[in-house]
């Protein structure tokens, strides 16, 4: 059982003022700031270590290029939602950005396991920790987020939301490079990753090549 306290102070979440801007913005900014999904009195979550921007014009690989349809209609909604969807039978979780009507979002990739550690080793059957939230689809399945949560308002602490950083993480520390596992706009700087984490995602090579 998580010994985690029900008394613990969890980080308050931000202000819907902080998602109303430009996507790439937002995504550099999340980093370090921390994710927390609360369920039957039980918090798991942990800190923001890699983001992708998805812009809203002149950015194929972001689902609102092809404008509102039932499943990314989210992404239109307020800035500040949750917009969660499907890939292989897997979900992925994003913060929407700008403004309703805009179509723009922040893919969370990664984050640092911090509390409820034992809850998501159960759900991932996995115990190493650098492995728990490595890759939007396994942050997915640790944090317990699926479909029922698409739409969820992240500045509210009722389900899931983003809350104030809990460590500093200076900017020489942050990395960007170009986003990961898609088809389209590949070349596009916009992932975003605190360097040498060994809980961030995809290749090794970007903590050494990346400026």
């Amino acid at each position: 059982m998580d010994t985690e306290k029900q008394t613990t102070t969890w980080p308050k979440p931000l202000a819907p003022s902080f998602y109303r801007r430009p996507p790439e913005i937002v995504a550099r900014a999340l980093i370090g700031k921390t994710l927390l999904h609360r369920r039957d009195d039980q918090v798991v979550g942990g800190v923001i270590v890699e983001t992708e921007a998805y812009l809203a014009q002149s950015d194929p690989a972001c689902h609102a290029a092809r404008g509102m349809t039932p499943r990314n209609r989210t992404m239109f909604g307020p800035e500040g939602r949750l917009y969660v969807y499907t890939i292989h039978a897997k979900y992925c979780l994003n913060a929407v950005t700008q403004r309703a009507g805009v179509g723009s979002a922040v893919l969370i990739r990664a984050i640092e396991p911090r509390w409820g550690i034992e809850v998501m080793q159960q759900r991932r059957g996995q115990h190493a920790s650098d492995r728990l939230c490595r890759g939007p689809a396994m942050l997915c399945q640790a944090m317990g987020i699926d479909l029922q949560h698409d739409g969820v308002c992240l500045t509210e602490t009722t389900t899931v939301w983003i809350g104030r950083s809990v460590q500093r993480i200076i900017a020489s520390q942050i990395v960007t490079a170009p986003r990961i596992g898609i088809s389209q706009a590949k070349e596009i700087p916009l992932r975003y990753f605190v360097r040498n984490s060994p809980f961030v995602s995809g290749p090794k090579y970007w903590h050494k090549t990346a400026p």
